[in-house]
């Protein structure tokens, strides 16, 4: 059997191909400039993957080449999530639908389907192509509100702003790299004409902050992890630094988020593949969603699951792709694991990486990657969609993750020196 991966550049997920390898079957990879990725595969084709038609043309004329049909389409990324489904369409094979996996790319579309679905609380919004729309749509939600592009991830300009004033000072920066920031994105163009470079804007949800890893099969959601966010992440912007597993969440509040999450995909029609939805818990103990992307955790999530829970979720995905049933059964207790991802603490050009070799020795770490190595040139937020790193650890009691978590972190430094 031939599974198609279709990826974009990503050096967090070299642990998935590692996995997706032995997993069995023949894998066949679409990517734009191969680096890494061709040691994982048997065959690689290298295309534009910005562009969703030359993609689904370079898929065509390998599945025409190749002397056993292609299986199943996969994507390990956000960004290839569009160009996947068209592939899938194009070859026949199981995927979401081109229009769900755009709406599950596209902030305003989807907040557009979890509002008109009514079953997904979210907070108010709307588009503004000018700071007086914004002006105007501010008074109508309220401040503070988020800042947001329609496409892109990682919290790359995202901002909170909290009066007229931060509104004023900072739209038309937060607008423009919106745009800007995502000119590679398959999506770029299109959404860009169709929505005139506009800005979302939303109501700030003041609370904690968790993620949910699901696997969906034939419309049945299976939440396999709930992470919590224990930082505060109030903003102005919003770095990812720390998530851990299992939730500190009751029972009652878990149940009501795994409803949500499956009302979430009943609303975008995610009936099959892997997801990551992302909530915020109220004061009152209310889930607030704030998105779900129809693809498997960023980075270090794969890890964490596998090794908190023994649920390897690329194997689910691979599974699921080729209409198995994939194994979602915990072996036993949930093991206590976290993890985080670092940063440079201003931009620059990396001029040294220390503390790495003392944290991978010490106890209880599992992994660390480095995406960022010396003399690369680094950003900050909002400029910034990726960490340069990060750790993955387990300690034997839950009640220890903050504070082994706040002793890793500052065993690694990362300098940097202005870029000349």
């Amino acid at each position: 059997m031939s599974v198609l991966i279709l990826h974009t550049s990503n050096a967090s997920r070299k642990r998935h191909f590692a996995r997706a390898r032995l997993h069995g079957e023949r894998l066949l990879l679409i990517v734009k400039n191969p680096t890494w990725e061709p040691e994982f595969v048997d065959r690689v084709v290298a295309a534009d993957t910005s562009s969703i038609e030359d993609t689904v043309a370079a898929a065509l004329e390998l599945a025409a080449s190749e002397t056993e049909k292609i299986d199943a389409v996969v994507a390990f990324v956000e960004h290839s999530v569009p160009a996947a489904a068209a592939v899938a369409a194009a070859l026949g094979v199981p995927f979401i639908s081109e229009k769900t996996a755009h709406i599950a790319r596209n902030k305003f579309e989807m907040r557009t389907e979890f509002a008109r679905h009514g079953d997904v609380p979210g907070p108010g919004f709307g588009l503004a192509h000018t700071l007086d729309e914004a002006r105007k749509l501010a008074t109508d939600i309220g401040y503070p509100l988020v800042m947001k592009p329609l496409i892109g991830g990682g919290s790359m300009y995202v901002r909170r702003v909290d009066d007229e004033t931060e509104l004023d000072e900072h739209f038309e920066l937060i607008r423009s790299g919106s745009w800007d920031g995502f000119d590679y994105d398959p999506l770029y163009r299109a959404d860009r004409e169709k929505y005139g470079a506009a800005l979302l804007l939303e109501g700030y949800i003041q609370g904690d902050e968790i993620s949910v890893e699901s696997i969906v099969r034939d419309g049945v959601t299976h939440v396999v992890a709930i992470h919590d966010k224990p930082l505060p992440m109030e903003g102005p912007f919003f770095e990812e630094v720390f998530y851990c597993t299992p939730t500190r969440l009751s029972l009652e509040l878990q149940a009501r988020i795994k409803e949500l999450t499956a009302n979430a995909h009943d609303a975008l029609n995610i009936h099959t593949g892997a997801t990551h939805t992302e909530f915020r818990i109220t004061a009152d103990g209310e889930p607030v969603i704030l998105e779900t992307a129809a693809r498997l955790g960023g980075g270090p999530i794969y890890r964490s699951v596998l090794t908190s829970t023994g649920v390897d979720m690329v194997d689910a995905v691979l599974d699921v792709s080729l209409g198995r049933t994939p194994n979602l059964d915990v072996p036993g207790p949930v093991r206590p694991t976290g993890f985080f991802m670092f940063f440079a603490e201003k931009a620059g050009v990396i001029t040294s990486i220390s503390g790495v070799e003392e944290v991978r020795a010490s106890e209880g770490v599992v992994e660390v990657e480095l995406y960022k190595n010396i003399g690369d040139a680094v950003q900050v937020p909002p400029h910034i969609w990726q960490a340069h790193g990060h750790v993955v650890f387990t300690v034997d009691d839950a009640a220890d993750l903050d504070a082994r978590f706040a002793e890793l972190r500052d065993m690694l430094r990362i300098d940097v020196a202005p870029q000349q």
